[in-house]
């Protein structure tokens, strides 16, 4: 990640959508970094934009900081001898978790580049990493998602026992109440915040699950998506426990992202069914009928991460081209705060 060009910014703006309500989308990136060792793996998350407005990015065994203000790109740490799996920033302050290749997970004050606490839960590569307040979730290969409170001293407090495969995919609920997990057992788990207890176990993928994301508007409305063997989308209403709707996107589901300011779902894709022209591209769908609205296509290989800023006005992608490509595709739509406790409850 170490140089940085920016495409014309009179980008192409495409009027995508049938009927009368067209919209408009910006279809060629924005900007452009490069990311040499990007690591080519669907079970990663190689990245992350936190509300600091700084995304960190995980190549080989370095972390690298991207200041969306200044552009300036800072190298957190090098992990010499393993590599970087996984990082999160917290949803407070200037912390950023790391999961790495040896099992460990390293939390870093951004602030001081200084470390300030490591654990060893796991027993292998650490590949999941998801925040709630003080809470951080890491899930790792060896099955298991422990919850370690960042301010004790102990290990952890809350191991989860339910996924018979490594975890894929794991984000709170903005109410942090409810974790949602995705495994290569093909499973969705639905966890309660207090207890190890599965509040819903959902079956119907056929392949591995990372790609999953929380409704911010709607409360308990959940987005999975499945691997090669599955390509669908599917609607879940995790209070009453429904399937709302299922869609085969055609190839395989690598990231789900829901927009915070229109009610919209972006999604990345990796293998396709049989073109080769349908891989490697970015879907963007109206969320209550899943109709698709607009694809973006540049990248060479797999879209295999994704992350959206802290106003919701512009995504990232990263692939194993080894580049990070920065789309404005709700620059124009208005931007509101949802507070969690106002949000609509998903009534179907």
């Amino acid at each position: 990640m170490y140089s940085l060009y920016s495409i014309q910014t009179n980008a192409d703006r495409r009027i995508l959508l049938s009927g009368d309500n067209k919209r408009h989308f910006n279809t060629t990136p924005i900007k452009i970094l490069d990311a040499p060792d990007l690591q080519d793996d669907f079970y990663l998350n190689l990245m992350d934009w936190g509300h600091n407005d700084c995304l960190a990015v995980g190549l080989g065994s370095s972390v690298y900081l991207w200041n969306a203000n200044t552009s300036k790109v800072t190298q957190l740490c090098d992990l010499s001898t393993e590599n970087v799996t996984s990082v999160k920033w917290s949803t407070i302050g200037n912390l950023l978790a790391i999961g790495t290749s040896k099992a460990r997970t390293i939390l870093y004050d951004t602030a001081t580049s200084e470390r300030v606490r490591t654990w060893t839960t796991h027993t292998s590569r650490v590949g999941n990493l998801a925040w709630a307040s003080n809470i951080l979730s890491t899930g790792g290969r060896d099955h298991y998602i422990y919850h370690h409170d960042v301010r004790s001293n102990e290990a952890y407090f809350r191991r989860l026992t339910g996924h018979t495969q490594e975890i894929c995919g794991l984000k709170w609920n903005p109410e942090g109440n409810s974790l949602a997990s995705g495994g290569n057992d093909n499973n969705v788990m639905i966890w309660d915040s207090h207890e190890n207890i599965i509040l819903h176990r959902f079956s119907q993928h056929t392949a591995a699950i990372k790609a999953l994301d929380w409704s911010p508007h709607k409360r308990g409305l959940l987005v999975t998506g499945g691997g090669t063997a599955d390509k669908t989308m599917k609607l879940w209403n995790t209070i009453s426990g429904n399937l709302l709707s299922s869609h085969d996107t055609g190839s395989q589901v690598c990231n789900l992202v829901w927009s915070k300011r229109t009610d919209d779902i972006i999604s990345s894709h990796g293998f396709a069914n049989q073109l080769a022209t349908e891989s490697n591209l970015i879907h963007i769908w109206k969320a209550d009928k899943m109709e698709k609205v607009g694809t973006l296509s540049g990248h060479k290989s797999r879209v295999l991460y994704m992350s959206m800023s802290h106003d919701g006005s512009t995504i990232v992608t990263g692939a194993a081209d080894e580049t990070l490509m920065f789309w404005d595709l709700f620059l124009n739509e208005p931007y509101t705060r949802n507070d969690p406790e106002e949000r609509m409850t998903c009534l179907r």
